[in-house]
């Protein structure tokens, strides 16, 4: 949604040495997109093991708390990469960014992903065995993973689609 405010903002941004400097430096863009995919995959691969095992379709015979225990530590430390590349990336490039509509899908699909992701590392520190007590809340946590692997998919796509869509 492009807004007169963030456009200023982002023609600002543009202007700024460090916006100016990833604009010029040939080796910059790739070398930031480069680390931002590497650190795309690390999470989405502990975000997929984690909900292949909330499917009950790998890792059975390991507790849902010690699968999501070895890979949420992946996740959480990948993220600020995540955030510090993709901020990087943004400063480069503002208005293809901030004004486009699908960088916001993607923004407002990550936040969900985090939400989500917090609620189920919350509920397995509070009972190790939460998600497998019972039937209701493993028939929940295969809808949560579903709505997990939805939003993974819509962030990689939206990723994709955001060189596409700049108007």
């Amino acid at each position: 949604m492009r807004t007169k405010p963030l456009e200023d903002f982002c023609v600002w941004l543009e202007q700024t040495p460090l916006s100016e400097g990833i604009q010029q430096t040939l080796w910059v863009v790739p070398a930031i997109q480069t680390v931002h995919i590497l650190a795309v995959a690390a999470v989405l691969i502990s975000a997929l093991m984690i909900n292949l095992r909330l499917l009950n379709l790998c890792n059975a015979d390991q507790t849902t708390a010690s699968i999501f225990s070895r890979f949420v530590k992946v996740i959480w430390w990948a993220l600020p990469i995540l955030l510090l590349s993709g901020a990087l990336l943004i400063v480069g490039e503002p208005a293809r960014s901030l004004a486009n509509d699908v960088f916001q899908l993607k923004m407002l699909l990550l936040i969900g992903v985090v939400i989500l992701t917090m609620v189920l590392h919350k509920r397995l520190g509070d009972d190790e065995l939460f998600w497998e007590s019972s039937a209701a809340r493993q028939m929940t946590a295969r809808t949560l993973a579903l709505v997990s692997m939805g939003c993974w998919l819509g962030i990689i796509c939206a990723g994709r689609w955001i060189a596409y869509t700049y108007t």
